[in-house]
């Protein structure tokens, strides 16, 4: 089982400065190392008060916007300047405000044909990493959520998404909402240097529970199924989603 460390958060405001800090050391580390750091977000309420933070002088003035590259876990299969885009909520609350070049910005075109812009999404995945017919992108860094029902990215557990192992973006229909969305695969995800989960609120107390409980082999959760190969997992957890956790951890950070 990949090494998981949960960082159990007071509140979201307390989740979205641990999670802000993180984002800095890795960028900070990447930027120096490899002269560039990739990044996949999420959407959600969750992350937008961290890229709400992150958009703050305090935080912004700390990270060399020109190495960061942004790509997406998920996109819905909307218009970038549609309420609902994934894109589009980031770059309201963070990409507008930071000098990121727009050549760094690797957005899902949410507002083509899905298996269509799958597809370019990967060649795109493929042509920025320079992969090669067997290779998975290692990205320094993925941000996801889960929701109730489990899924995350937009890997929903009725979903044959779940259990593809050949591509790295795929059109994934979410049966319970009736939408389309784009969504990196598992081995994707599970192939990053780092993945945090950013989970607030009691609602999320059960699922919780559940997820970081399962073997990540065996798991029934698409989120309980996210162990990077050879990578870290954290998981920034407020002190109400955290409710039902037994010891699980060997370090939890109060």
């Amino acid at each position: 089982m990949a090494k998981r460390e949960l960082i159990i958060c007071r509140d979201l405001d307390d989740l979205s400065r641990r999670a802000a800090e993180e984002f800095i050391r890795l960028a900070q580390q990447s930027a120096r190392l490899a002269k560039r750091f990739t990044v996949a977000l999420s959407g959600g309420s969750t992350p937008r008060s961290l890229y709400r933070l992150l958009a703050e002088p305090a935080y912004s003035e700390r990270v060399a916007w020109r190495d960061v590259h942004f790509f997406w876990g998920d996109e819905r299969c909307v218009p970038p300047d549609h309420p609902d885009s994934n894109y589009g909520m980031a770059n309201a609350a963070l990409l507008s405000k930071v000098p990121i070049p727009a050549g760094n910005v690797h957005r899902m075109a949410g507002e083509k044909e899905p298996q269509l812009a799958a597809r370019e999404y990967e060649n795109e995945l493929i042509a920025f990493f320079g992969l090669g017919r067997s290779d998975w992108p290692r990205l320094d860094l993925i941000l996801l959520g889960v929701g109730e029902d489990g899924h995350t990215a937009s890997l929903f557990p009725e979903n044959a998404a779940v259990e593809n192992r050949e591509n790295l973006v795929v059109a994934a229909y979410a049966q319970k909402l009736d939408a389309q969305r784009l969504t990196l695969t598992l081995p994707a995800i599970n192939h990053a240097a780092n993945v945090s989960f950013l989970i607030a609120g009691a609602s999320k107390a059960l699922i919780v529970s559940e997820m970081l409980k399962a073997d990540p082999a065996s798991s029934s959760i698409p989120a309980g199924r996210v162990a990077p190969v050879a990578g870290r997992l954290n998981c920034f957890v407020t002190q109400d989603a955290a409710a039902r956790l037994l010891s699980l951890f060997a370090r939890p950070n109060q």
